[in-house]
């Protein structure tokens, strides 16, 4: 079982869309029958094994063993990842293009971008499972708060001076072998979580504008 699977194909992000397959799909973290779900979910085993035979066309769950009982064969199925993460190729003609009017103050260009990094990621993840290897990658995640929408511009344009230098630093055409890795960094408000209640923690984006924001 991988960790995490990208789907691309537009029928399995389909059939992983369906309510109940989802369901069946998260039963499946650890092996299971069609008899054994059925019980677990509260449907007939013959509407459970209709869902396993689309999530298994689709590639979303494994054979893990058949079992003889009686005379009839049980099969032992199985999630074939963790998690699963549906690629913005799955929707190829209606995703985001982030070449169309670049704007780094765009809340759209933003998603648009970053509907890139899930596509562009999870073809790397595609391929180096198939090779056995570790795709090589850095990210980072944190919060800041700002005081006001003046600090916050501030240091938006730090951060791009920052970046810039560190690219100019090491950025080398000539280099043989080298390799090209995209480069994305990405500040938004954050998302206050259900457990918050703190009026100071609102995500209010009411002053984004102050700074020329857009969205």
């Amino acid at each position: 079982m991988f960790e995490v699977t990208v789907i691309e194909d537009p029928a399995a992000a389909e059939a992983s869309l369906d309510p109940m397959r989802a369901r069946l799909l998260a039963a499946l973290a650890e092996p299971g029958s069609a008899t054994t779900l059925a019980a677990r979910v509260g449907m007939a085993r013959q509407k459970v094994n209709y869902h396993l035979r689309a999530l298994e066309e689709h590639g979303l769950v494994e054979l893990v063993e058949e079992r003889r009982k009686g005379n009839m064969t049980e099969r032992v199925l199985r999630a074939t990842a963790a998690s699963y993460v549906i690629s913005p190729v799955a929707l190829s003609s209606l995703a985001p293009d982030p070449a169309q009017s670049p704007d780094r103050l765009s809340a759209s260009w933003l998603l648009a971008l970053a509907a890139k990094l899930v596509r562009d990621v999870g073809a790397l993840i595609t391929g180096a499972a198939r090779a056995d290897k570790r795709v090589a990658t850095f990210a980072l995640d944190g919060e800041v708060r700002f005081a006001s929408a003046a600090d916050r511009a501030a240091f938006a344009e730090e951060l791009a001076a920052a970046v810039t230098a560190l690219v100019g630093k090491y950025h080398d055409d000539q280099a043989p072998g080298g390799r090209t890795h995209r480069v994305v960094v990405a500040v938004h408000p954050s998302m206050k979580k259900p457990a918050d209640t703190g009026a100071g923690d609102s995500t209010d984006t009411d002053n984004d504008t102050d700074s020329g924001e857009r969205n």
